[in-house]
């Protein structure tokens, strides 16, 4: 890869996920890097305006296809309740092949993706590197994310005796229990099978558990600081 690099980003179809990419994409593009930035048609025209470099940041759209279940027009995790979001999961992973078009006319160097698992394999068939970027902090992952752990309880060797889930956490939180082995199958495959990890994190904050990801999974942990905007002055010129 050379100094400058052309990037994919593909992530999971919410806006909690496709902004933190967004700003990520912005940054790459400030460091003259170049971005396709993947998503569905109707989440553009509400992200074109956090496009701060549109002549390095293109966006790609895909078309969902329709799946049993899935309300009609249905794109992004915000058209539906979580219990319909297995529908959209099923129309994500059923844009791969327009996804792979992309890739063998686009020829990126690498691509940051996190919910859809198959990301890697389908970069490895075409030279591509993948990075899992992990929008949320390191604490979830090294708590929730690591090989042969179990949901709401710390795996061997996790680095704080503080930083846990409560027993009314827990409890509260096996409510989304079939949702979540679903999430973490995704997830851990992802992880296991990409090249790197980045985290929207520092080391100054969460170094140690940055450290317990990069051992669980033997990949290099990339960190992109916290990725805030930049901040809107217009009010104050108003």
């Amino acid at each position: 890869m050379g100094e400058k690099f052309h990037a994919f980003m593909f992530p999971w179809f919410a806006f909690g996920h496709m902004i933190p990419f967004l700003h990520l994409a912005n940054k790459l593009a400030q460091n003259g890097h170049k971005v396709t930035f993947l998503l569905p048609k109707k989440a553009q025209k509400q992200l074109e305006h956090h496009n701060l470099f549109p002549d390095s940041i293109v966006f790609h759209t895909l078309t969902i296809p329709h799946v049993d279940g899935l309300p009609a027009g249905a794109e992004t995790a915000s058209d539906v309740p979580l219990s319909l979001e297995k529908f959209l999961t099923a129309a994500i992973n059923l844009t791969r092949d327009q996804a792979e078009a992309a890739v063998r006319a686009l020829r990126p160097d690498l691509i940051f993706f996190d919910f859809s698992h198959w990301v890697p394999e389908m970069a490895k068939e075409h030279g591509v590197k993948s990075v899992m970027y992990f929008v949320a902090g390191a604490v979830s992952m090294a708590h929730s994310l690591v090989p042969g752990g179990e949901f709401g309880v710390p795996p061997p060797g996790y680095p704080s005796s503080k930083v846990l889930f409560r027993e009314q956490d827990a409890h509260a939180l096996l409510s989304f229990s079939i949702y979540y082995e679903s999430l973490y199958h995704r997830l851990t495959t992802g992880l296991m099978n990409c090249d790197f990890i980045s985290l929207r994190t520092c080391k100054e904050v969460e170094g140690k558990f940055c450290d317990y990801i990069e051992s669980q999974y033997q990949r290099k942990v990339l960190l992109t600081g916290p990725m805030h905007p930049e901040p809107d002055n217009r009010l104050e010129r108003e």
